[in-house]
């Protein structure tokens, strides 16, 4: 099976749907239980299959909680990250090929992703705590990065 048809077997047979912020995702689970933030009532936790493919990227944007991505098949995938350390790359990815099978999005640090290699995907679960809520997500352009974080302009185009 090639990656397109493997990209097309995954999305129908996990009814994964196209998320705002690029690739495809279904929500897997959210708690039941309730956590006060100071946002509002969240549940403890949330979490999805996220599916992205080297045609598109997972665009920037910022939650209020903290994201934990597990790496499950595909490509190698970079998390970028802009924070007032700048630009970081956080690589996820198979063990076998020396990467991390996991990483740490913190709260409030903007982010987005993008598959390593071309006419490929990368297949990952998030994990939010507190629970994602629509009303936490916040998605960037260009121009209001570009005037915080000047110096990656690169990328910046990349992800908005």
């Amino acid at each position: 099976m090639d990656s397109a048809q493997r990209i097309d077997f995954l999305v129908k047979s996990l009814q994964l749907l196209p998320h705002p912020e690029g690739g495809f995702f279904k929500e897997t689970y959210r708690s039941k239980d309730l956590l006060e933030t100071p946002f509002g009532k969240r549940n403890l936790t949330t979490s999805i299959f996220f599916l992205l493919t080297s045609e598109n990227v997972s665009r920037f944007h910022r939650i209020k909680s903290d994201e934990h991505w597990y790496f499950h098949e595909g490509s190698p995938l970079t998390v970028h990250t802009l924070s007032e350390k700048g630009h970081s790359k956080l690589a996820l990815g198979p063990v076998e090929e020396g990467y991390s099978p996991y990483q740490l999005v913190p709260a409030n640090v903007i982010f987005g992703s993008s598959v390593d290699n071309p006419d490929s995907y990368s297949f990952v679960s998030c994990v939010v705590s507190p629970g994602f809520d629509f009303h936490d997500f916040e998605l960037f352009d260009s121009s209001t990065l570009l005037k915080d974080f000047p110096d990656h302009s690169e990328i910046i185009e990349k992800l908005t």
